[in-house]
């Protein structure tokens, strides 16, 4: 059984997530819009450039949680990844999933955005293991912390080298999806890696590598 990775945002869907959920609670007068709007486009374009720093962006994107009850949260969650997600899925993505599933690969996905925001979209896809970003969680509140290392760039190493201890599984035939240089150190890894509509950074190390470059955009 080899194990196919999947990237989730701008791979297999067509969007950020973590952004739109950004923008969903500017749109729902949940946060300050012109301070967080301001400070959502900066992480993003530091994160498209590979200079985000990880630890701040955390702290700016997890605070919201720590500031209403968790129902509230789920509920705005839901009508997030109605309104903001289900219009951004890929068909194409779905069906890299499925032959992977019928090959009998273990699917996971690995993403830096919180599972929060991801773990609803992951389960859209059929996919049972989701390896991302952990927010704390205590006394029935989230605490606006995270847990363990930001799965983000060499942390995605890190922790997927810590599920594979926990699961028992190597990345012998492994597969990589992922659009982002900020990947770079996992595709490194894994036994195939493909870029999918990749950044310019990342479709130039492919070309030199001689990864495949695939579109699920249609």
């Amino acid at each position: 059984m080899s194990l196919a990775l999947f990237d989730l945002d701008n791979t297999l869907l067509a969007g950020d997530s973590d952004y739109l959920w950004g923008q969903f609670l500017v749109e729902q007068g949940i946060v300050d819009a012109e301070a967080y709007e301001q400070a959502n486009e900066r992480f993003y374009e530091q994160y498209r450039q590979g200079c985000l720093d990880i630890a701040e962006f955390l702290r700016f994107a997890l605070r919201p949680l720590a500031e209403h009850e968790p129902a509230r949260l789920y509920a705005w969650r839901e009508q997030f990844v109605a309104e903001k997600i289900r219009p951004i899925l890929l068909d194409a993505a779905r069906e890299v999933v499925e032959k992977h599933r019928q090959a009998g690969d273990l699917l996971v996905v690995i993403t830096a955005t919180n599972r929060f925001v991801t773990e609803p979209i992951v389960r859209l896809y059929g996919i049972e293991h989701l390896i991302a970003t952990t927010p704390e969680f205590r006394d029935g509140r989230y605490t606006g912390r995270f847990e363990g290392t930001p799965c983000f760039q060499a942390g995605k190493v890190t922790r997927l080298e810590q599920w594979l201890a926990e699961h028992g599984h190597g990345l012998d035939g492994s597969w990589f999806y992922s659009d982002s240089h900020n990947d770079l150190p996992l595709l490194a890894k894994v036994s195939h890696p493909v870029a999918v509509d990749p950044d310019d950074t990342l479709l130039g190390v492919a070309q030199e590598k001689g990864w495949p470059v695939i579109s699920l955009r249609g």
